[in-house]
């Protein structure tokens, strides 16, 4: 017989979490940001609202975003009219359209990764969906996608809801935890988010909308997370610390409100500034144990929120230009996708590294940090350290 403190004491992982394998997915609808404007007017009858479109042109041309992917197409639209209102009751179109369509576009980056992965799905232990996509429904999103990918019944489920652009982050946070106090789990991590929720069209009175519509896009992502990898299985990344903190006095900078029209999000001019200004607290308190104080000398993956965000943490940090090359690639070739961007740009780093011939994931050096920013303002700091290729 086993006593109860020697099952207890055999549970815990004696190595760090790692990332095992990652999978991404877009929708198939690919919209050019240099025709968006035309678009986005067109397709949202407002085509007489021309200092509108002026201003909406100009803050598209800013954006440093070449396309972006959404699901929403002219024909949802046209069977939708009221998501293209900017304040038509919409929200029941919305979430029909998003609670099918999540767990969807979720399933293709899971299978990816469990591809990636090699093992068999019968193994995946825990289930993690974030999302601020669909919320509404019970059971969840998170519950779809089990049913979608045959996972067993006994997978433990948990949705991350309404977490933003900090989500990704807060998602690794919670994976990390369950495998590191489980050795036997392999956590499936997916973040999807769908521009469905919050697109609109635009209004004279609400002119600070114009920013959400112009950056925002659709992707989901998966990563498969487990402590003490066998020998069948092919670390990407270790997880060595993560942590969450909330900007001082920043309440309701980054806010978004579900009511009948859906999502609004209301983004402020200084939260660019205001996240900025406490990235070298966050940065000290994260690798400090570490004895790391040299920002370049590690990779960086920093949630592309918007270029004024990259700008101003790289100035503020003392960056090297190219340190936010894979931040400022996904935000070009994908717009800010919320909750999945920081996969995304994992996903990015890990795949040029491999082509440029460096030895490790994380651009050939040892430590890196993934930083995601959303509501709050929340911060959610994860220190990697790479593995070699």
């Amino acid at each position: 017989m086993v006593s109860a403190a020697e099952i207890r004491r055999a549970r815990p992982a004696e190595g760090p979490a790692t990332l095992l394998a990652i999978g991404t997915a877009t929708p198939p609808n690919c919209v050019e940001q240099s025709t968006f404007p035309d678009y986005y007017f067109r397709v949202t009858n407002s085509e007489d609202k021309t200092e509108l479109k002026r201003k909406f042109k100009h803050i598209c041309e800013s954006s440093k975003i070449k396309k972006r992917y959404m699901h929403l197409n002219e024909d949802l639209l046209r069977e939708n009219p009221s998501i293209a209102d900017y304040e038509a009751p919409s929200l029941n179109a919305r979430l029909e359209i998003a609670m099918v369509e999540a767990p969807k576009l979720g399933k293709i980056a899971a299978e990816k990764a469990i591809k990636e992965w090699g093992q068999p799905k019968s193994n995946i232990t825990h289930l993690i969906f974030c999302t601020s996509t669909t919320s509404a429904d019970l059971p969840a999103a998170d519950y779809r996608l089990a049913n979608l990918l045959g996972l067993r019944p006994t997978v433990i489920r948990t949705m991350l809801c309404q977490q933003g652009c900090y989500g990704g982050g807060a998602a690794l946070r919670l994976a990390k935890d369950l495998a590191e106090n489980n050795a036997a789990a392999r956590v499936l991590v997916v973040c999807c988010e769908l521009n469905t929720i919050c697109f609109r069209g635009p209004s004279e009175d609400h002119v600070e909308d114009l920013v959400g519509q112009a950056l925002f896009g659709d992707a989901a992502a998966a990563v498969i997370v487990g402590a003490d990898p066998a020998a069948a299985e092919r670390p990407v990344f270790q997880i060595m610390s993560a942590a969450q903190a909330t900007v001082p006095g920043t309440d309701g900078r980054i806010r978004g409100r579900l009511r009948e029209a859906g999502l609004l999000v209301d983004l402020f001019k200084d939260i660019p500034g205001l996240l900025s200004e406490n990235i070298g607290e966050n940065l000290e308190r994260a690798f400090g144990p570490w004895g790391i104080s040299d920002w370049n000398s590690i990779f960086w993956i920093a949630h592309p929120g918007g270029p004024a965000i990259l700008d101003q943490v790289e100035a503020k940090a003392g960056l090297k230009p190219e340190k936010l090359r894979m931040s400022r690639h996904v935000l070009s070739e994908y717009g800010n996708v919320s909750s999945p961007s920081v996969l995304l740009i994992l996903d990015e780093m890990r795949k040029a590294a491999a082509e440029e011939g460096r030895s490790t994931t994380g651009e050939g050096l040892e430590w890196g940090v993934l930083f995601g920013f959303g509501p709050g303002l929340t911060v959610e700091t994860v220190v990697l350290h790479s593995m070699p290729i």
